[in-house]
């Protein structure tokens, strides 16, 4: 049942719709309200979507309308850190994790078996470089590729090889976030703190000039010729949201930005985000802003509420 503040939020939320005309719905999901979630996956043949958690290092899974709530992967199993960004290809759900605080510097990447949650396999990186694994994407012949948000290097690992390789290290692309392939395995599309960098694969040149105005993103999704992109990182909250940026046609530039859902005060600090069958989901109220990084402790407890997930049709 929602609380009177998520009833608010779900009425002005549906305001805000018939105004625009913009078609979207808030799903709420009955999940620990310590979860704090950081990843957003979806199944898309069996409409279950996956969550992990920040605080609890772990992963839990509801069907897409909320109903059906499980514990997919216990609380620090197959030494899961404090979760990050994952993906779904197949039967197998790629999940990273870092541990918190940030200084213990190691990051890890769980390879799960969605029908039995058995693990598949796991890499971990922990060395004397400070190094966070962010996000990733994954090609069509199984190459994962990994951003380190604490440096300007993007990682690489060709399975079944258990090798860890930088395949990137630009100054151009620092601090890298949200990561998405084109479906062609041409190029790789990278948030970083200069804003959106296209990558082209094979060469690993940087096939345009990233403008900041495309900055701040943390999520970052290709889908049929265009980018998606939560922006949640400017300290004005009027300037964040989720935007679409469309590429030109050979996609190797982005020509333009349109934000299609603004971020008011009650979006608190949404990430990432999946999209399936035409729609983007993502969590409207993560929360991560009532948790400390540094002791992994909530900071008011008053101040938790039950999660939100939005639906928006993909413009």
């Amino acid at each position: 049942m929602l609380n009177i503040k998520s009833l608010l939020f779900f009425l002005a939320l549906i305001w805000l719709n018939s105004c625009s005309g913009q078609k979207t719905e808030l799903i709420a999901l009955p999940f620990e309200q310590d979860l704090f979630p950081e990843g957003i996956t979806i199944d898309s043949r069996t409409k279950t979507v996956y969550l992990n958690s920040l605080k609890n290092n772990k992963i839990v899974s509801s069907s897409i309308d909320g109903s059906n709530p499980k514990t997919f992967l216990k609380t620090n199993e197959y030494s899961y850190l404090s979760g990050f960004g994952m993906t779904i290809k197949g039967d197998t759900l790629y999940a990273l994790g870092n541990t918190l605080p940030e200084d213990k510097n190691s990051s890890i990447l769980l390879l799960l078996q969605l029908s039995t949650g058995d693990l598949i396999d796991s890499y971990t990186l922990n060395d004397s470089d400070f190094h966070y694994w962010n996000d990733l994407a994954v090609s069509s012949t199984n190459e994962i590729f990994i951003t380190d948000s604490e440096s300007n290097k993007i990682y690489k690992i060709k399975r079944p090889d258990k090798s860890i390789a930088v395949f990137l290290d630009n100054e151009a692309i620092p601090n890298c976030n949200g990561i998405t392939i084109s479906p062609n395995d041409k190029h790789l599309y990278l948030a970083s703190n200069n804003g959106i960098a296209i990558v082209d694969l094979s060469s690993k040149e940087l096939m345009n000039k990233p403008r900041e105005e495309y900055s701040s993103i943390d999520g970052l999704k290709y889908y049929k010729n265009n980018l998606y992109g939560i922006v949640n990182g400017w300290g004005e909250q009027s300037q964040n949201g989720l935007f679409k940026f469309e590429l030109n046609p050979t996609g190797t530039e982005v020509l333009k930005s349109k934000k299609l859902t603004a971020f008011t005060k009650d979006f608190r600090i949404p990430t990432t985000f999946d999209i399936c069958d035409g729609h983007i989901y993502f969590i409207t109220n993560t929360q991560i802003d009532n948790l400390d990084g540094n002791t992994n402790k909530i900071i008011d407890t008053n101040k938790l509420e039950p999660y939100r997930m939005m639906k928006i049709k993909v413009e």
